[in-house]
């Protein structure tokens, strides 16, 4: 199993323990996280900021990987992230893509679609 592979591995398991410290760590000084369809946030503070806020409403979550690939700086991982909140929970499919530089996120596209997640959320 390659770094990269190991990191992003780590990085989705880390996501269980709701730490916005820790998942912010992850990342590069200047990484960013593109939470597709919304507007991307840029800078290892604002992540952690974004991320926080995020998961104000959460009690658990757990991130299975389906598939996941790694070709040099790049690693791309099918998941279906299931997380219980205090409006509804959650089971929602997603594919991330990572680019890595010096062992940290440059850059993390999460692709969803947007709707699965609002309508949960009515329930």
């Amino acid at each position: 199993m390659s770094e990269n592979e190991t990191l992003i591995r780590a990085f989705i398991q880390a996501w269980s323990r709701l730490d916005a410290a820790e998942l912010a760590a992850y990342f590069a000084e200047d990484g960013c996280y593109f939470n597709i369809p919304t507007q991307p946030v840029c800078g290892r503070a604002n992540i952690e900021k974004m991320i926080r806020g995020f998961i104000a409403t959460w009690t658990e979550t757990v991130w299975e990987i389906k598939t996941l690939v790694a070709v040099g700086n790049v690693v791309i991982a099918e998941r279906l992230d299931k997380t219980k909140m205090t409006k509804g929970n959650v089971d929602l499919p997603c594919v991330g893509v990572f680019e890595l530089r010096n062992g940290k996120i440059k850059e993390w596209r999460d692709y969803f679609d947007l709707a699965t997640y609002r309508n949960a959320m009515k329930g």
